[in-house]
């Protein structure tokens, strides 16, 4: 055949043929540009009026069924899209050709019946309830099998086959309310149409429950039944008229080729919210959920994973969609006591998840949901249930502990990755629930747990396999790890129990470490406990296996009790540097435990931390030697970035002045005598400068490697503040040339923290002075060449000067900082696409607008190119920048109108005279609205806001279009 449209064709002409060879050409030709052609005509032709009649020539039986699909689609887009082409006088006719052509093709093809299905729902759509009032009964009377078939419109007879039309009829039944469903339509015709659909149910339940119970229904019959109900359902068809269509489908549920179905039906009809209005037809369907025990229990025997999971499905619908409502039908009680029982036994049901059983994790919400329910009830009232559930929920804890136990470690090891992952995850589920069962549960819990694991530790009769131990202390860490159990009296007794564990298994060391972690506020508060439980902490750091366990173990430790490790320093400090110097750890645990040393030193006295410091550091600072006088390569990269990051994380947890802080309201001070020397960080850091010179000097080109130096400085400024004094000078001078040398923004970070401590400071200003202007000379060469390609020097370089701004203002007074240069880079920096550009721009103008008053430098510039920043930030309200970017812009014309109002409403009226500015979409009365609510704000930031995105949005065009939520 030959293809009727190539690229670069003129228009082929809308034909029967034509569309026919074009979707021999869509479905057939090996070309993708011809087939993607043949697509985009065929789009077209679909839109076309005379679509209304060539697809009836393409549903003629002796078409290939992608033709008859094409056809098909073809008048559900007609009527679904362009019904109001049609005149009203056809209506009739055309639903008398699609009942007539959906006999035909009852038979199949079934790609061909559906849709045309579909378009025959979406008609009925069109015409509910004025032009169709019953639509249901029509189409079950047109389906009756007796009736002679009437023609089609190719005079050929649709074959009698009272099956292929109960299916035909069913198929039809069911698109009509996913049709709804998929429909774009008003608010109120919704409401119509659901009403009148919900109507037409009293038509199709009964049907369908004499399908549903026929003997001579096949399985395929009571499928498509079963699929039916699933989707009325959809509309709130009320359960009080169909439960007992619902208990007809737990019939199903015996026959293996409906239970997938079936569940599906079942889940989605006792799903509803709306059930809880019909309480009469839930209890009714409660012993027909609990019924299915049996079949349960067997198929948890049998290790039938799918079966065990659709019925769990059930009962948990049941159980949480209704937990309230069935807790309230105290008549009932017992059953629904049976129906939790039931759901307790999935939480418990035999095998490893997820490998030998799928189920227990669908309950996990529904203890969550039945103890808050319970739990909301008035006191009298709780303490009945409490008294029937606490001990379930008891039992439930029994079974979260078991479920969590890992396989063996041969079985373990078989796993795949994604499986040790789910597993993973639903051990953080199960942890969640058991901490969230805490509440209901209390310090008995924790008792209970006490218990098991002292039986287990110290009898020698008992014959605990690792898994014990490790998921009753998995419950353990799990309610430690967000409740305060400081003031339970089972922590020392457990605290004593550790030590007594065996941790040559892995997984049981990783959870024993993750506890001790998880008990460090308690071991703060007791620091007698340490000498016990440190050694284990220490052991678990020297093996790689458990690195993110005991590293943040420690860290934990060091952090809370690092008043009183003075005795155990020198041990901590040894075990760590020799796992650091083997390299056991990972680089991200490296810094963990640089962490944690801080604190650890922070707390000495202070005549012993400079020598441990320099102990601690001075092979990594060797090393970092070694590595600046080598070549550059990328391996010594990543070494020297590794030790600068162990550094920085070193530095930023090292604070000799928190423990005086941490001390002022202790009953004993032990407080250090006043430092009569440097801040030992400062030491070190000037006797590594001359070497991180060299460092910088051969790689000042690679922005990872200055990122990692600025990181050194910025976490010591940060931590040292003050302290850091000593260094300003030699660092503001550093930082001048590198930064001359080669802008990167970490240089423009690092300043900013520096002006925000020391521009302050007298003996500082000077340096800060010449570091600023060297900075900002360098950076409007960057400006004048064109800084699209540098967001991050823009962002840091306006975040610099709006702290400058903010903390040192008189630095503007300098000659040397061209103050209309700096405003034009802010108009710059507003046209960024980027958002934390933006964002870093409006900072510094609402900085800068309010020192206008005081700085008549700043005041000159402002009058001058005001309307510039005015016009910029209407511009990029009105569709110039991303609708998310508006908060920031709103908060400038804020600023602006509290600190100049007169001078904004003369620029705003000047920009919005422009037509078509800021958009074509605004009236010339919006913008007058928009400017006379603007000006009429100087204060309420939230209403500011309001009034942008409000305009923003009539300049794109999109107010009331549904997207304005977004």
């Amino acid at each position: 055949m030959e293809p009727p449209v190539s690229p670069g064709d003129s228009p082929v002409e809308l034909t029967v043929e034509n569309v026919e060879s074009a979707l021999y050409q869509l479905y057939f030709d090996p070309d993708m540009e011809r087939k993607n052609v043949a697509q985009k005509w065929l789009t077209q032709a679909q839109t076309s009026a005379r679509a209304w009649h060539f697809c009836w020539a393409l549903l003629s039986p002796d078409k290939i069924p992608e033709v008859q699909f094409f056809g098909a689609s073809t008048l559900h887009t007609k009527i679904s899209r362009h019904w109001s082409d049609l005149p009203a006088d056809q209506h009739e006719s055309l639903r008398m050709q699609l009942l007539s052509h959906i006999l035909h093709f009852s038979s199949g093809p079934k790609m061909v019946l559906t849709r045309l299905c579909v378009a025959l729902a979406s008609m009925a759509l069109n015409l509910i309830p004025q032009a169709w009032s019953q639509p249901v009964a029509d189409m079950v009377r047109a389906f009756q099998p007796q009736k002679p078939d009437p023609e089609d419109g190719s005079g050929a007879k649709a074959p009698q086959d009272p099956q292929s039309h109960c299916l035909a009829l069913l198929e039809l039944l069911t698109v009509l309310p996913e049709e709804f469903h998929s429909s774009r339509l008003a608010q109120a015709r919704r409401g119509q149409l659901r009403e009148a659909l919900a109507g037409e149910w009293a038509v199709v339940c009964p049907m369908l429950r004499q399908l549903l119970q026929s003997q001579d229904s096949s399985n395929q019959v009571k499928e498509k039944v079963l699929r039916c109900l699933s989707s009325w359902v959809g509309l709130d068809v009320p359960l009080g008229e169909s439960h007992e269509l619902v208990q007809d489908c737990f019939t199903a549920l015996s026959n293996p080729e409906l239970f997938d179905t079936a569940v599906e039906t079942i889940v989605n009809a006792i799903s509803q919210p709306d059930c809880q209005r019909y309480v009469n037809a839930l209890v009714n369907l409660l012993p027909l959920v609990l019924g299915l025990h049996d079949q349960l229990k067997t198929a948890a025997q049998d290790g039938d994973m799918e079966t065990s999971h659709g019925i769990c499905r059930i009962a948990v619908a049941m159980g949480e969609t209704h937990s309230r409502v069935l807790l309230e039908q105290v008549d009932h009680w017992q059953e629904y006591l049976a129906l939790v029982n039931m759901i307790l036994f999935c939480t418990g049901i035999p095998g490893h998840y997820p490998v030998s059983e799928t189920t227990s994790s669908l309950t996990l919400t529904f203890w969550y949901t039945l103890q808050d329910d319970i739990l909301s009830f008035e006191e009298d009232k709780q303490a009945v249930y409490l008294q029937v559930y606490r001990p379930i929920y008891f039992q439930l804890v029994d079974v979260l502990l078991h479920k969590s136990h890992y396989p063996s470690q041969e079985e373990y090891e078989s796993w795949s990755s994604d499986d040790k992952e789910q597993f993973r995850i639903y051990r953080v589920d199960i942890s969640d629930t058991l901490m969230y069962v805490y509440e209901m549960l209390g310090a008995e819990l924790l008792s209970n747990l006490y218990d098991r694991l002292g039986r287990q530790l110290m009898d020698p009769q008992q014959s605990a396999v690792w898994q014990d131990t490790e998921a009753l202390l998995f419950g353990f860490q799990s309610i430690a790890e967000t409740i305060d159990v400081n003031y339970s009296d089972v922590i020392p007794g457990l605290i004593g129990l550790i030590p007594r564990i065996n941790i040559s298994n892995i997984m049981l060391a990783d959870t024993v470490m993750y506890t001790i972690g998880s008990l460090a506020e308690w071991l703060a508060d007791h620091p007698v406990m340490l000498g016990g439980i440190l050694p284990m902490v220490l052991q678990g750091l020297v093996k790689p296996e458990l690195s993110v366990s005991s590293v943040s173990t420690l860290k934990r430790i060091c952090r809370e009790c690092r008043l009183d490790l003075g005795p155990y320093a020198q041990d901590i400090l040894t075990v760590s540097q020799d796992v650091l110097i083997k390299e056991i750890h990972k680089s991200s645990q490296c810094m963990w435990l640089m962490q944690a040393l801080g604190f650890l030193l922070s707390a000495l006295p202070a005549e012993e931390i400079l020598g441990r410091l320099h102990s601690l550091i001075t092979p990594h600072v060797q090393q970092l030697d070694s590595l600046a006088q080598q070549e550059p390569n990328p391996a010594n990269k990543q070494s020297i970035i590794h030790i600068l990051g162990m550094l920085s994380s070193l530095f930023t947890t090292l604070d000799i002045n928190r423990q005086t802080d941490d001390l002022e309201g202790a009953a004993s001070p032990r407080l250090t005598p006043p430092l009569s020397t440097e801040n030992p960080v400062v030491v070190v850091l000037q006797q590594v400068f001359t070497l991180i010179q060299t460092i910088l000097s051969k790689w000042l080109h690679d922005s990872d490697v200055v990122e990692a130096v600025c990181g050194v400085f910025d976490k010591s400024v940060r931590t040292l503040l003050h302290d850091f004094g000593p260094m300003v000078a030699e660092l503001s001078e550093m930082l001048g040339q590198i930064y001359s040398a080669f802008p990167q923004a970490s240089a423009l970070d690092l300043a900013r923290q520096m002006v925000h401590i020391f521009a302050g400071e007298e003996h500082h200003i000077s340096n800060i002075r010449s570091l600023t202007e060297v900075l900002t000379s360098t950076t409007l060469n960057i400006f004048q060449q064109g800084p699209r390609d540098h967001p991050d020097i823009a962002e840091s370089f306006m975040h610099l000067h709006a702290q400058i701004l903010k903390r040192k203002p008189d630095l503007y007074l300098s000659d040397q900082l061209d103050v209309k240069a700096l405003f034009y880079c802010g108009i710059l920096s507003v046209k960024f696409p980027e958002t934390p550009t933006v964002k870093a721009a409006s900072t510094f103008f609402t900085e800068f607008l309010s020192r206008c008053k005081d700085m008549p430098s700043l005041g000159d510039v402002l009058q001058r190119d005001g309307k510039l920043l005015t016009e910029t930030i209407l511009q990029a309200v009105g569709g110039g920048s991303p609708r998310s970017l508006t908060e920031h812009f709103s908060e400038v014309l804020l600023s602006l109108n509290r600190h100049c109002p007169a001078l904004l409403s003369q620029w705003l009226k000047e920009t919005l005279q422009t037509p078509g500015f800021p958009s074509a979409q605004v009236s010339t009365e919006q913008k007058h609205t928009f400017t006379l609510q603007l000006l009429r704000e100087q204060t309420n930031k939230r209403r500011v806001k309001e009034i942008v995105k409000e305009f923003s949005l009539l300049c794109r065009g999109l107010q009331g279009s549904g997207y304005s939520d977004y």
